[in-house]
């Protein structure tokens, strides 16, 4: 197992769901994010080193029904009307590609797209930053400290996929996804 376990490609995928059932709902959300025919094994958040992101276009092809797929995951459910609801997945890649970066999960209420998925983003830059040795305020803003990463020349791309939705008005359940699905085969 070891190195071969090691993912070469990951893809960033998200989608939202509504149905009377709450499993139906995620089942719909899988369904939208083109994940609903493979079994989701979820793990922690470490982006492998020399592992490449591909489009979701690109990496839908490497999948299989029934495939066992491992994927960090974050959803959000609600069946309240009206709730807003987010889950994100930051990204936070080193410039050193034979070092490992780092994903992040968040799911939460009541925050817009862009707030959710900077937050996501943030997140993933931090666990990296630490990692690295990076030195930056913890307090400044998230743009402040982009440019403190980007400046320190240890941190090459950040970025996110999110998912939000608005809780339907009749109480159906209403599921968000986002996700990071590893791929092992090159």
């Amino acid at each position: 197992m070891g190195v071969d376990m090691v993912p070469k490609q990951m893809f960033l995928t998200k989608g939202v769901g509504k149905h009377k059932e709450r499993l139906t709902s995620f089942e719909l959300a899988l369904r939208d994010a083109g994940i609903a025919a493979q079994n989701l094994v979820r793990v922690s958040s470490i982006f492998p080193p020399n592992c490449k992101l591909l489009s979701r276009r690109e990496g839908l092809k490497h999948l299989h029904p029934g495939e066992v797929v491992f994927a960090v995951v974050a959803e959000t459910s609600t069946h309240e009307p009206h709730r807003l609801i987010a889950a994100s997945i930051g990204v936070a890649i080193p410039t050193d590609r034979n070092t490992y970066g780092y994903l992040s999960e968040h799911h939460c209420y009541g925050m817009s797209e862009d707030q959710a998925g900077d937050y996501a983003e943030e997140l993933a830059a931090e666990m990296l930053a630490t990692t690295l040795d990076v030195d930056f305020d913890p307090d400044k803003s998230w743009d402040e400290k982009k440019q403190i990463y980007r400046l320190s020349n240890k941190i090459v791309r950040t970025a996110n996929i999110t998912q939000t939705a608005v809780g339907d008005k009749r109480g159906l359940w209403t599921t968000v996804i986002s996700a990071s699905i590893l791929i092992f085969n090159k």
